[in-house]
């Protein structure tokens, strides 16, 4: 039985490297990254909750609407 030919795994395996090596570097130099992002406002407005306004409403079930 033939003994299996090993001498060209090393060259293979380097070029499969590099190859790997390029594309992700070309994928990465293609990447756009913002220079300057756009800083979030930190301005409050009157309520601290989004849900203050909806329950901070008085509800009486028992009184009786206005005539």
């Amino acid at each position: 039985m033939p003994q299996l030919d090993t001498s060209t795994w090393f060259i293979m395996i380097l070029s499969m490297f590099l190859t790997l090596f390029i594309l992700f570097q070309l994928k990465i130099s293609k990447h756009h990254y913002p220079e300057n992002p756009a800083a979030k406002s930190t301005k409050t407005t009157g309520q601290s909750t989004p849900w203050e306004n909806k329950w901070t409403k008085i509800y009486s079930p028992l009184s009786l609407p206005p005539q």
